[in-house]
């Protein structure tokens, strides 16, 4: 990615290692092979939810294989980490992820969309590590808070982590539940934020303003983190860090690009539903290796 779309941060994260090489290049691969499901399953008869998608590979690829506690062969273990994808329209990314991490298999991804399969446009129990069937935004951090209360009440150890869009932050609920989260002092709970600017009708900011946002959270009583939320060691440093502040729920503001890794559609509200024919499938997947081979960054 060129250096003009790089999303800029304001008090970046900078407490803790950026992650060890080999790990953060592990990650890297998967989160290439996740944007090729993601083009693949938007090239399908239905398309997908191509932008929020694209923006949110490194943070579920961050937390499915270097955050989350849990076995892809026991999903629903007592001792596993929750994670709810309140964005529920990203759900090709979800699914790509999962089936990368081995919750799926690789192939049910072509069937994404199609009569009978369980991979619909929103994600829905029926796939193995999803916990809530979502999309209704500005739901899912209340949810996250019952899971949270739960663990506290059953003495597990088991943390929660809600991953919101940003123009789901206009959903009144979100703020009803944010209070709760800091009130009930769940500092089990971790929210993220994919804060790529845009919603279906453009920007967030000349929709209904956002900013100064993190400042907007700690004055519900959270602890706030900005990062860069496709630097993959950056990420593994704020989640590290979102544990630092036992009693006190923390969000981490994800600055990301809609679309990112395909150049003709980054930061461009079109991109937020897509059907690719298949020269603009062969075009998507020509511009994610040419990023890949030299660094998406």
């Amino acid at each position: 990615m060129t250096g003009d779309r790089t999303p800029a941060v304001t008090n970046s994260l900078t407490a803790g290692p950026a992650g060890p090489a080999p790990l953060i290049a592990d990650l890297a691969e998967h989160g290439r092979r996740v944007r090729e499901h993601i083009i693949d399953m938007c090239a399908g008869p239905e398309g997908g939810h191509l932008g929020g998608s694209m923006s949110l590979v490194e943070i579920l690829v961050t937390l499915y294989f270097a955050v989350l506690r849990g076995d892809p062969a026991g999903p629903l273990a007592p001792s596993r980490d929750v994670l709810i994808l309140s964005k529920g329209h990203a759900a090709i990314c979800l699914y790509a992820v999962l089936a990368e991490r081995g919750l799926l298999p690789v192939g049910e991804l072509a069937g994404y969309a199609q009569p009978g399969s369980r991979l619909m446009g929103h994600p829905v129990r029926a796939v193995p590590g999803v916990e809530m069937p979502t999309g209704s935004l500005g739901h899912g951090l209340a949810l996250g808070n019952g899971f949270a209360l739960a663990a506290r009440h059953d003495g597990a150890p088991r943390r929660c982590f809600v991953v919101m869009g940003d123009g789901e932050l206009q959903e009144g609920s979100v703020w009803e539940a944010a209070m709760a989260t800091s009130s009930l002092e769940l500092g089990n709970l971790t929210a993220v934020v994919d804060r790529n600017g845009l919603q279906i009708t453009g920007r967030t900011e000349e929709t209904i303003g956002l900013e100064p946002l993190a400042e907007r959270w700690r004055s519900f009583g959270w602890s706030a983190l900005e990062v860069d939320g496709h630097d993959l060691g950056g990420l593994l440093a704020a989640f590290a860090a979102a544990e630092a502040e036992p009693g006190r729920p923390t969000v981490l503001i994800a600055r990301t690009v809609k679309g990112r890794g395909l150049p003709f559609i980054e930061d461009r509200k079109e991109s937020h539903y897509a059907r690719l024919g298949e020269r603009q499938h062969r075009r998507a997947m020509t511009a994610l290796r040419a990023h890949a081979e030299r660094g998406l960054r």
